[in-house]
């Protein structure tokens, strides 16, 4: 008798305890509950934690401790929440779409491609086709990315992005007709983007078609890009390839003036002058070269041609034989203007 009432009063007592402890994971829950929908959402994180560690089967508090943690930027702890949410539930809408869209924010291009093609499977979740795509297009995967983005246009056309992507992916392939096809929607959507309309500009001139390019250089000044010394000097040379060789060796001499010592924008000047026929002007700069770095065999051995071509033969045979002796495979360009 003695040992069934002891066994009564265990029993009852194991009860009771676990009553109590169930209250408690249900009264933690019910109160991140309150403070999510009260906008408090460090206090809800902070109750959802404690009910999801009390009952690391209540998937609810997973989800709602996963929700909460994207609220005050807990990245990491969402995704950890949300992944318990679809071991249980592999179908749970809410937390594929919240592991796509972290996923996708953190760079993370392969989990973004996978959660994401799981919610399109499933015909769920908004602007799905946009992150597959560009998930792709950062994985270099250009085919997939342009089926993916180009179902996203149809879902948002006025999203300038996608065919800024697309213009992006073709000039990665050498392809810039067709990248100027896209750059031009796209810069026709977002004005506001200057760095589009250069990127056209060199698109353009990449063709070549250095007068589409000089005009959408010109266009990205207008709209207050920055004048910066590669701009510049892209222009620059679309100016001289363009049939505007003046304004290209202004743009050019100008820039020199604030970057004196810029041996690459020295020889580029040289180089544009040698090219327009004034022949000691181009020495003039390769000689400045030389003054800072006298083992510039490339330098001294055009002012050679450029003597050459002034008519005085033998001193630029000789300083291009002295270039030769610095590198030999300056023999195989006794002939060529440029290389």
């Amino acid at each position: 008798m003695k040992t069934t009432f002891l066994l009564t009063i265990l029993f009852t007592i194991t009860l009771c305890t676990k009553s109590q402890d169930s209250a408690g994971v249900a009264d933690n829950f019910q109160k991140g509950l309150r403070e999510k929908n009260a906008k408090r959402y460090k206090p809800a994180f902070e109750y959802f934690q404690t009910a999801a560690a009390e009952n690391p089967s209540n998937i609810d508090a997973h989800r709602e401790l996963g929700l909460a943690a994207v609220e005050i930027r807990q990245a990491e702890i969402a995704r950890q929440a949300f992944k318990k949410v679809i071991e249980a539930v592999p179908s749970d809408t809410i937390a594929l779409d919240q592991l796509t869209t972290l996923s996708f924010a953190t760079r993370k291009w392969d989990d973004a491609i996978q959660y994401g093609l799981k919610m399109l499977a499933s015909n769920r979740g908004r602007l799905i086709n946009y992150i597959v795509g560009k998930s792709y297009y950062e994985k270099e995967n250009f085919g997939l990315a342009f089926r993916y983005l180009d179902a996203a246009y149809k879902e948002e056309p006025t999203r300038a992005e996608i065919p800024f992507l697309f213009a992006r992916a073709f000039v990665e392939m050498s392809n810039y007709k067709f990248a100027v096809r896209y750059y031009l929607e796209a810069v026709a959507l977002d004005s506001t983007k200057t760095n589009w309309v250069v990127e056209l500009a060199m698109a353009y001139s990449s063709i070549p078609d250095e007068k589409k390019a000089i005009e959408y250089y010109e266009l990205a000044l207008e709209r207050g890009h920055k004048a910066d010394a590669v701009f510049m000097e892209n222009l620059s040379n679309s100016y001289i390839a363009g049939g505007m060789p003046d304004k290209g060796i202004n743009v050019l001499v100008k820039l020199l003036e604030a970057r004196p010592a810029d041996l690459d924008l020295l020889y580029n000047v040289a180089d544009t002058y040698y090219r327009l026929g004034k022949y000691q002007l181009a020495i003039d700069h390769w000689d400045t070269i030389l003054k800072y770095d006298k083992e510039n065999s490339r330098s001294l051995y055009m002012i050679g041609m450029a003597y050459q071509k002034k008519g005085d033969i033998s001193k630029g045979t000789a300083l291009c034989d002295r270039a030769i002796a610095m590198d030999p495979s300056l023999k195989s360009h006794r002939t060529e203007v440029k290389f």
